[in-house]
């Protein structure tokens, strides 16, 4: 690797994985950045004024981004009352060093997912907003699909990260580094070390005591949930205070198979599939790259969605009604089925 590339990602991941792994906020507004009411938000969202929306054409977009020597494009999934995107917007794109950098180096075109507006992407297929959403499984807002120069779609994140997660994500595509790694590797080198990592993790009663053969599990027909997580890992300790506190996700859980893996253990793991494994090689082979993620597997082996970014109540709640309600085999994606079952918030 050039040495200029190692200098850059040396420092960006030094600090800022370093701060998260660590478990322990600076302040109280960092776990306000963390925990916030995920209902329905009462007024819709503005767009930051240097948002753009498509011409159309996504390749016209693109050309228009290229003119101004940009690397790209960034293609944003948002709804007008989603309470994760009001966050990215006051949180992440009201850092002056985020939103100057993403600036610089990308044009952001702004999408509602249920838009009805005809788009015709960068392959030259012809979509409606709702269309190219589905397209890119977006079943999460915010969702940000990156483009290249060339047009190509060379990464995705789903929901709503912590800031310095979200800056990783930035110079992991600008610098161009998904060329030759996943995200989850480009982050591991600034990991601070396996002792800290495998510290304990939070013990709950609904999680499956080893050994872990989840294909054996599959034989009571139900779905499975794997928890992936960290020693000293602050949003795990708020997912479990918070979230998995409640009475009724508990009750949902109790209803699937649920098991947790420390992601950079040696665990002996058999997956869904039969294959043996460790959960570090596991979480690797699915570039689990945020910790707590939660991967969900129907009774076949097959993955149904899985939770990879910041997650309160009402999101946990909707995904785990969503795979026990088998919403998977009604509906084409999660949004529609969502729609279609409004008991359950965003």
């Amino acid at each position: 690797m050039p040495a200029y590339k190692i200098f850059a990602i040396f420092f960006t991941l030094l600090f800022s994985t370093a701060v998260y792994a660590t478990g322990e906020p600076d302040s109280k507004d960092d776990d306000a950045v963390l925990v916030f009411d995920d209902t329905q938000l009462e007024e819709e969202l503005i767009y930051p004024d240097w948002f753009q929306l498509s011409q159309g054409d996504l390749r016209d977009d693109l050309e228009e981004a290229k003119q101004s020597g940009k690397k790209g494009i960034i293609a944003y999934f948002g709804q007008k009352r989603c309470a994760y995107c009001e966050q990215f917007f006051k949180i992440s794109l009201a850092n002056a060093d985020i939103q100057n950098y993403l600036r610089k180096h990308y044009n952001l075109i702004a999408f509602d997912i249920w838009g009805i507006d005809d788009i015709i992407d960068t392959d030259g297929k012809k979509y409606t907003e709702r269309g190219l959403s589905i397209h890119y499984q977006t079943n999460f807002t915010p969702s940000l699909i990156f483009y290249d120069v060339e047009g190509t779609p060379v990464f995705r994140l789903r929901g709503f990260y912590p800031p310095y997660k979200f800056r990783a994500a930035l110079q992991y595509t600008v610098e161009m580094f998904y060329k030759q790694e996943t995200f989850s590797a480009y982050l591991e080198r600034g990991n601070p070390g396996k002792y800290f990592l495998q510290a304990g993790l939070t013990e709950r009663d609904f999680f499956i005591k080893p050994p872990f053969n989840l294909k054996t599990l599959q034989k009571n027909t139900k779905t499975t949930a794997v928890f992936f997580e960290q020693g000293n890992c602050h949003t795990c300790d708020l997912l479990h205070s918070g979230p998995l506190s409640k009475t009724s996700s508990i009750k949902e859980l109790k209803k699937m198979n649920v098991v947790q893996l420390n992601m950079w253990s040696d665990t002996a793991v058999i997956t869904p599939q039969g294959k043996k494994t460790t959960a570090k090689n596991w979480a690797k082979s699915l570039d689990i790259f945020y910790t707590p993620s939660i991967v969900f597997f129907d009774e076949t082996g097959k993955e149904i969605i899985r939770i990879d970014s910041v997650t309160q109540f009402y999101r946990l709640l909707g995904v785990l009604d969503y795979v026990n309600q088998q919403g998977y085999k009604k509906s084409t994606d999660y949004q529609s089925w969502r729609l279609q079952n409004r008991k359950i918030n965003p």
